[in-house]
């Protein structure tokens, strides 16, 4: 089997790792990648962007590849699932329409709605005004999303008002601009992938990720500074209680309306005193638990994301997963989130190497012109280790991260501290 992955992140990147460690996977192809991944994979460029689907069709055909992979929310929301799909390949990744789970946080509050789906209360705003209203009737901590795509960075949790006011009316600015206020849910939260073919359900293990750009969840949110998996102070049942309450409802609700959903439904999950309630859909695997959830399955990911997306995903059986715990750390730019600096030369990845387990998965990376690795992004790389205890994964991932240098950077010290210490991590 011949794989083609869209995307250029730390997310791409572990999937092209694990594709490779799947012996049914003969090649795999990325589109547009990055560095990292061109070590291991054959990099494409996209000449129109991630979301140009004439170009995907085009490598995906010049490479007569037998499975796509989506990697980000951006091409999907924008359709390039759908010219693949056109164009006759099996794709995993959900259509446009499809994607709107991710793409309107109002259009998945109506899902969630008609699917019976635990969640929390919310008011879809379109004026400042309906905007004030809503705040002081959900009362504080105040929850305001933009209702589009905004790279993970797009909600405000906070007990001032005026802040909350502040990022709504940025969002409402936009064409079109609507945002979302909710009712603050409270206890730890849980990122769960579930696999879908569009009628069926396979969730993947949980995973936990740290959103706040510094330790003790301080500062603005993120696209995610660190994750680990297993978590071993979620209930056992939580997967199959989700698959059961959340994501096989919202499934068939998406298939009733015409509009089947087929990838990764990515339940974003606080794990309340009332019991599960979902926070948010997203349309892609997350990043970075992707990089802890796929490097402790087992069962082949080639032949697991194939089944989703041919429609046979009742012939997989049960995933097998490594006992290992998994910790990354997100080595960020200098002034990320914010306009983070480009173009700083990065050294120690080789290095890396030393440490048991360790490995580091490409990002925000470029080349210079004279060939030397450099910043690219905001979000650099993603360190990943593994270990028999939580304790050993954490010791190692940090002594990674240690190795490697590039000017300014910066990385939260406390990715799965409290865990370690049998204290759950509310954030």
């Amino acid at each position: 089997m011949k794989v083609l992955v869209l995307g250029s992140g730390a997310r791409e990147h572990a999937i092209v790792k694990a594709l490779g460690a799947d012996p049914a996977v003969d090649a795999v192809v990325v589109a547009p990648g990055n560095p990292g991944m061109d070590a291991v994979a054959l990099c494409e460029p996209l000449p129109g962007g991630i979301s140009d689907s004439a170009s995907a069709v085009e490598v995906a055909r010049r490479h007569g590849v037998d499975l796509v992979v989506v990697g980000p929310e951006a091409p999907l929301v924008a359709g390039v699932a759908d010219a693949l799909r056109e164009a006759g390949f099996a794709v995993f990744g959900p259509s446009a329409a499809a994607a709107r789970l991710e793409g309107s946080k109002a259009f998945a509050k109506d899902v969630m709605a008609a699917a019976e789906v635990p969640t929390g209360l919310a008011r879809v705003c379109t004026t400042v005004e309906e905007v004030a209203d809503a705040l002081d009737a959900m009362g504080a901590p105040h929850v305001v999303k933009d209702d589009g795509l905004a790279a993970g960075k797009g909600v405000v949790v906070t007990q001032d008002r005026e802040q909350a006011l502040e990022h709504a009316r940025a969002c409402l600015a936009k064409d079109g601009g609507r945002v979302v206020v909710e009712e603050f849910l409270s206890g730890p939260e849980v990122s769960l992938f579930c696999v879908s073919d569009g009628r069926m359900v396979l969730p993947l293990a949980p995973a936990q990720d740290f959103k706040r750009v510094g330790d003790g969840d301080e500062g603005p949110n993120t696209g995610g500074m660190g994750a680990y998996s297993p978590l071993d102070w979620a209930p056992a049942s939580l997967a199959d209680e989700v698959v059961t309450r959340i994501a096989q409802p919202t499934i068939e609700e998406m298939a009733r309306r015409g509009t089947p959903f087929v990838g990764v439904l990515f339940v974003g999950l606080a794990l309340t005193p009332r019991g599960p309630r979902v926070i948010e859909f997203n349309a892609r695997f997350g990043d970075p638990e992707t990089q802890v959830v796929l490097a402790r399955l087992t069962t082949p990911l080639g032949a697991l994301l194939h089944a989703a997306a041919t429609g046979t995903l009742d012939d997989v059986g049960a995933l097998s997963w490594s006992s290992e715990h998994a910790v990354t750390v997100v080595v960020a730019a200098a002034d990320y989130p914010a306009t983070p600096r480009t173009g700083d030369p990065i050294t120690g990845i080789e290095d890396v190497d030393d440490v048991p387990t360790a490995y580091v998965l490409h990002a925000g990376t470029g080349r210079a012109d004279d060939g030397t690795l450099v910043s690219a992004g905001g979000r650099v790389l993603s360190v990943v280790a593994l270990g028999d205890s939580l304790s050993q994964a954490r010791s190692r991932v940090y002594e990674a991260v240690e190795r490697i240098a590039l000017e300014g950077s910066h990385h939260r010290s406390d990715i799965a501290l409290a865990a370690e210490r049998n204290e759950l991590h509310v954030g």
